[in-house]
């Protein structure tokens, strides 16, 4: 419903901005057109709960979307439309005084509104339902005083459903700004929620009201993914975290989830180091086996996947398992598993201790010529990926298996290790592991 309607031309309120028609036809239109309309809005101002009524019955039998607010509290509804009407239809005889009042209640109307989820569309509707209710009582009690002055009230027809336009471009104005600032607190807040799980300091009290929030069910199987960049040709363990562009968290790096896994809906979320996603888990306990393998992984990205956790409480220990996995990470890039690489895990999760086995393994060879100690090192890799086949490994590294067996003795020479003893075996395998993922 429009604030105010003014004078075709502007003898009331002002010169006109047009040049006007001959004074004596122009002004005396204008003038009996203006108090036409006042005296029938003076009638509607007097009969306002009427109208009222009127219009809200009217909202509820035409617009669905005003229904449930009119049927949870239609005293509130009727006095929202009863205000609104008075401002607007008040400003029909006093533009001036009452233009600002109907401005702040379109505006009042368009932001609650919006809060309460009531679609744009629909305010818009009962603003122009509002409109043509006011629009037609006017005629109507012009008609019942003088039926003639029907042609002098049609004059200001144009300018009442401008300010009905203008009225609704302040809502809907007011609608979108509110709009924006409850989608900016919902994502925010979300935001909040989903770094409290990860970070394990979310409220068991809170879980409830975080799975309603997040669309995830409080007691389901969750795994954490982390993705990172590659780190820097010859970085240590300092360097571990991702090559920054700028301060601030790293940016979104393009992992691509595969689409037919439940996972592909992941819940992101920046850290300051790498990006995690929150896996839901509805397959069968092989699902994140075929999970990493079917991950789109850029060259030079980094991913870690953690174990398996049951319910939202767990995805603090997710999150810690999934940052093991990207430390197990090979630096130029590639994904892990943490089920699948348990050893590493264990090497990445104490650098100390892991260097201290490294040096006390692998620190006899570092006498040598950094080539010939490189060839030693590569043959003892590839001989424990060869599952302690020599055949296999001298097919790997394009020598002779007697080449690969000599290599191997000269190692248990240098060192004092036996690599058919279990222990000293296993101890091979992690001081190796320790070389490469900390570059000991």
């Amino acid at each position: 419903m429009p604030q105010v309607v003014r004078s075709r031309n502007g003898a009331l309120h002002g010169p006109s901005p047009v040049p006007p028609l001959p004074h004596r036809f122009r002004s005396l239109a204008d003038r009996e057109s203006v108090e036409v309309l006042h005296r029938a809005a003076r009638v509607l101002v007097a009969s306002l709960p009427a109208l009222t009524d009127r219009l809200v019955e009217a909202l509820y039998a035409q617009e669905p979307a005003y229904r449930a607010a009119i049927d949870s509290d239609r005293a509130e509804v009727w006095q929202e439309v009863h205000h609104s009407l008075r401002h607007n239809v008040g400003s029909l005889i006093q533009p001036r005084e009452f233009r600002e009042s109907a401005h702040r209640t379109s505006r009042w109307i368009g932001e609650i509104r919006a809060e309460q989820g009531v679609p744009l569309d629909a305010v818009l509707h009962a603003f122009r339902m509002g409109g043509a209710m006011v629009w037609q009582d006017l005629v109507d009690e012009t008609a019942r005083r003088d039926p003639d002055d029907i042609r002098l009230l049609v004059h200001v027809a144009a300018d009442v459903w401008n300010f009905v336009d203008e009225h609704c471009g302040v809502v809907a104005d007011a609608y979108r700004q509110a709009e924006r600032r409850l989608s900016w607190r919902r994502e925010n807040r979300q935001r909040l929620m989903v770094a409290a799980l990860l970070d394990g300091t979310a409220r068991i009290a809170d879980l409830a009201e975080a799975a309603e929030m997040l669309g995830l069910p409080e007691q389901g199987r969750y795994a954490v993914l982390a993705v990172a960049e590659g780190r820097r040709s010859g970085a240590g363990p300092a360097d571990a975290g991702v090559v920054r562009h700028g301060p601030g968290p790293a940016a979104r790096t393009p992992v691509v989830l595969p689409a037919a896994h439940p996972g592909a809906a992941a819940l992101w979320h920046p850290g300051p180091d790498a990006e995690f996603a929150i896996l839901p888990l509805t397959g069968p306990p092989g699902e994140l086996s075929e999970l990493a393998a079917a991950l789109d992984v850029p060259a030079g990205t980094r991913a870690g996947i953690g174990s398996a956790v049951e319910g939202l409480a767990a995805l603090g220990d997710a999150r810690r398992l999934a940052e093991t996995a990207l430390r197990a990470c090979p630096a130029t890039g590639g994904t892990v598993l943490l089920d699948e690489h348990l050893p590493d895990a264990l090497v990445v999760s104490s650098p100390a201790l892991a260097g201290a086995l490294a040096d006390r393994v692998l620190g006899p060879l570092d006498r040598l010529d950094p080539a010939d100690r490189d060839v030693i090192v590569e043959t003892l890799t590839a001989w424990l990926d060869a599952d302690g086949s020599a055949q296999r490994a001298g097919a790997r590294l394009y020598c002779h298996r007697n080449t690969v067996l000599n290599r191997l003795r000269r190692f248990e020479q240098l060192t004092g290790r036996c690599l058919t003893r279990p222990r000293d075996a296993v101890e091979v395998s992690l001081a190796l592991a320790a070389r490469r993922l900390l570059g000991t």
